[in-house]
């Protein structure tokens, strides 16, 4: 976006030198498709459990009803949580231990792989044994 900002911005032929480096910038980065590969596993899993419930513990509870059933309890939120990481699982259960993104181990990803695999320990760390927190 920066580069055709600046070719729009600056206009031609001075332009093409962002665009040179541009070309440069996206040819020597590291590549991976992994993002490409977890959006198509998650939109697959979401065409095909869309009758799977929402977790009890994540589901809002305007009423006093809800309330009474357990939505909402044992909810944290995770921006009060130590690391910014809660131990809730918040995927239904036929998809609890399901992983998308599988982060390659070149570029920006290595940092990303370290920061989802922590955040995975903590919520492992909290889970319920399975089947238990819902009616």
């Amino acid at each position: 976006m920066a580069a055709q900002q600046a070719v729009h911005f600056i206009g031609m032929p001075e332009g093409a030198l962002a665009l040179a480096q541009l070309v440069v910038y996206l040819s020597a980065a590291p590549k991976s498709n992994a993002l490409y590969v977890a959006y198509g596993a998650a939109a697959g899993d979401a065409l095909t459990t869309r009758a799977e419930p929402v977790p009890l513990w994540i589901r809002n509870a305007p009423t006093p009803l809800m309330k009474q059933l357990g939505y909402g309890r044992g909810y944290r939120y995770a921006h009060d949580e130590e690391g910014g990481v809660s131990e809730m699982e918040c995927l239904p259960e036929a998809l609890r231990d399901r992983r998308y993104y599988r982060p390659t181990e070149r570029g920006a990803e290595a940092e990303m792989a370290a920061r989802l695999e922590a955040a995975r320990l903590v919520r492992r760390r909290g889970a319920p044994p399975r089947g238990e927190g819902e009616p």
